[in-house]
């Protein structure tokens, strides 16, 4: 399988998290400290509650870039690592796309949304929702990790933006079906979704799905060569 990584971005985007944490918790500790230094000075009081809610804001900001870019293994990592051991004829994009993460080969392709949230993940009723894991999950929720969100919206918008991009490069009548699939990276999420617009399933089974479906829905070798060779090849 041939990978190709915008190192770039990932760096710029690690520095980012990385500074928008360090400001949001010196802002936190100054907030703090006008709270109990002027406790009966409303003026202070109104200050110290806008440095409060900036650096919360700020610390959100910090996690959202910290998440995806700061830790190890990073998103792009997990996802390589689950699909190691695919053949030469796939091309796995991360950052280099109109979309995060993109598979290009025999199966077709394939957008793959990673999700690293943990606890129940159910799907009733058209809504994406995550139950259970107690206080620490709460807590997490909160300060520490984002919350699942709407996967539907977020495939939705990334396979039209990747349909344009496209279609500006191939032309519409040259263009595959664009296919999407929910990657649920933390071996500690309890999947239990049924008749989901797009396939949910946790990274460690990922490849096993992408070869089945090669094999029963395979694309065309002309088809997929044509979308690799207007997409970036380092």
């Amino acid at each position: 399988m041939n990978i190709i990584t915008n190192e770039k971005i990932i760096k710029r985007n690690t520095t980012i998290g990385r500074y928008a944490t360090l400001v949001a918790l010196l802002i936190l500790i100054g907030g703090m400290y006008i709270t109990f230094a002027f406790p009966e000075d409303p003026q202070y009081v109104t200050i110290a509650f806008a440095a409060l809610l900036v650096g919360f804001l700020l610390s959100q900001f910090g996690i959202y870039f910290g998440n995806r870019w700061g830790r190890h293994p990073r998103v792009d990592e997990r996802l390589t690592t689950a699909l190691k051991g695919m053949n030469k004829d796939y091309t796995l994009y991360h950052y280099t796309t109109p979309v995060s993460h993109l598979l290009v080969g025999p199966a077709g392709v394939w957008i793959l949304e990673p999700y690293y949230q943990r606890g129940t993940i159910t799907y009733e009723k058209g809504r994406w929702r995550q139950r259970g894991g107690g206080l620490l999950l709460s807590y997490l929720k909160i300060f520490a990790q984002e919350g699942l969100g709407r996967p539907d919206i977020e495939i939705d918008a990334d396979t039209q933006t990747l349909q344009k991009h496209l279609t500006n490069l191939l032309g519409a009548d040259n263009v595959p079906p664009i296919k999407a699939v929910l990657v649920f990276t933390d071996d500690r999420a309890d999947l239990q979704v049924e008749d989901t617009p797009h396939p949910a399933l946790k990274a460690h089974a990922l490849k096993e799905f992408l070869r089945k479906t090669a094999k029963s829905d395979p694309l065309p070798t002309p088809d997929y060569k044509r979308v690799m060779d207007v997409l970036p090849q380092e």
